[in-house]
């Protein structure tokens, strides 16, 4: 039976077969059984990491010592999620996010500023996720929307509805004001230039 790791751009963590390209750490927040509480997250630092450690080494998805490992469908939904790209597995993401970060924002911030920031902005005290109102046309590639209760993928003149295992059929990109589930700073970061790593059926 699958665990209980796999997040979806709503937040919400749910068990689900399909693993992802990404893996991400919050800290501990399972059990001793390997299932998860109400906890979500036991620090700031919400990280994108590589499937393969970069020395090898692999703790397993709940072990009873280490940290949690999370699985996303790719980078987009882990950005949405409210996650930024880890500086150890990832260095050059990380330094291209940081980059953007510097000209979406305009603040030449460093980890610890950068993951307080996406903390406020992404989650509430009583794990709620945080979001906003955007006209559709000024949301930039990369970030995700909420339309009929599921999340699109905003990529180029459209949208690509998600599920665990990949993208749907695209729509087109709508008028009007749209309820956006990436976090804030994110959205500049992505206005900025970053791009994330995208799910092979992302491809217009």
């Amino acid at each position: 039976m699958p665990l209980q790791n796999r997040v979806l751009p709503t937040g919400e963590i749910r068990a689900d077969p399909a693993r992802g390209l990404f893996t991400g750490n919050r800290g501990i927040i399972h059990r001793p059984d390997g299932t998860l509480g109400t906890s979500r997250w036991s620090h700031k630092h919400w990280l994108v990491c590589t499937l393969d450690h970069p020395r090898g080494i692999y703790h397993g998805p709940m072990p009873d010592r280490g940290w949690s490992a999370l699985f996303f469908l790719d980078e987009a939904v882990a950005l949405t999620a409210g996650h930024r790209p880890c500086h150890y597995c990832r260095r050059a993401a990380y330094h291209a996010f940081r980059d953007a970060w510097d000209a979406g924002i305009g603040d030449r911030a460093d980890r610890m500023a950068m993951d307080t920031a996406l903390h406020k902005a992404r989650v509430t005290r009583t794990r709620t996720q945080i979001r906003h109102e955007a006209g559709a046309k000024t949301l930039p590639d990369g970030a995700f929307v909420l339309i009929a209760d599921v999340p699109h993928l905003v990529q180029g003149d459209c949208l690509l509805p998600f599920s665990t295992t990949g993208y749907g059929a695209t729509i087109p990109r709508p008028s009007g004001k749209l309820t956006v589930l990436t976090p804030h700073p994110t959205v500049a970061v992505l206005r900025a230039g970053y791009r994330p790593v995208l799910h092979p059926t992302a491809r217009l």
